[in-house]
């Protein structure tokens, strides 16, 4: 008999095609982590999944299987979707992907959930997008058990980070050269210098590139390619 998960709080991560009609969708779930399930018909106009499974909408899913990707039985949309557009959607886009390409299927992450929910509620606003952000990734990196050693940054000394030594002391001459103060800001999470926001948003960047082995974020290209296309009047 299959294995049977019921009543799971979810959200869309990212859907592709799959044989002739179906789709192959990963869920980011509240006790399972992401998931990876097949959903027959979706791609069916007649399909009751057609108008449900859209991304940053709070779902309530089932399925079953007991293999690494399951076949998802039920889903219903439990509150309004977050609805994001320009930039924000872009961002929205964007931490789909990171969770979609890093995390592990069926490998629970309950806090990060509740960050995730954070930095959608974030986007929505759009008070501060670039904080939200960065206290997500920090989330981020911190449940993939891959975080930033800030105590290894003394006061009025020059740091380069190395993705696999962590920070190393270095002459302020140095181009990658970061002063301590900044990566101490950082690590309380303090934002309010725009100096702290570029380094965090340098050394995010830097990491997570490294983690996803240098391969391109498809959020990153089509932020690129929208900026540049508006930069040119295209």
């Amino acid at each position: 008999m299959a294995f049977q998960v019921d009543a799971q709080a979810a959200y869309v991560l990212h859907s592709r095609p799959y044989r002739d009609t179906s789709a192959l969708v990963d869920f980011f779930t509240l006790e399972h982590g992401k998931v990876s399930a097949v959903v027959k018909g979706a791609r069916n106009p007649k399909s009751k999944f057609r108008a449900v499974l859209q991304p940053f909408t709070p779902l309530q899913i089932s399925w079953r299987g007991r293999q690494e990707l399951k076949t998802l039985i039920t889903a219903e949309a439990v509150a309004a979707p977050v609805f994001l557009t320009g930039s924000t959607l872009l961002c929205g886009l964007y931490v789909n992907e990171l969770l979609e390409r890093l995390l592990q299927n069926i490998d629970p992450h309950p806090r990060l959930y509740v960050y995730y929910q954070y930095v959608l509620n974030e986007l929505l606003d759009g008070s501060d997008i670039e904080v939200a952000l960065r206290v997500f990734e920090r989330q981020l990196l911190q449940q993939l058990g891959y975080d930033f050693d800030f105590s290894r940054c003394l006061p009025e000394r020059h740091y380069y980070y190395h993705p696999e030594q962590g920070f190393c002391q270095t002459s302020p001459m140095n181009k990658a050269a970061l002063p301590a103060e900044l990566l101490q800001a950082m690590g309380r999470e303090e934002y309010t210098q725009a100096a702290v926001r570029k380094v965090a948003k340098r050394l995010m960047r830097q990491v997570f590139d490294h983690l996803l082995g240098h391969q391109r974020l498809r959020s990153r290209e089509l932020f690129t390619k929208i900026n540049t296309q508006a930069g040119t009047g295209n």
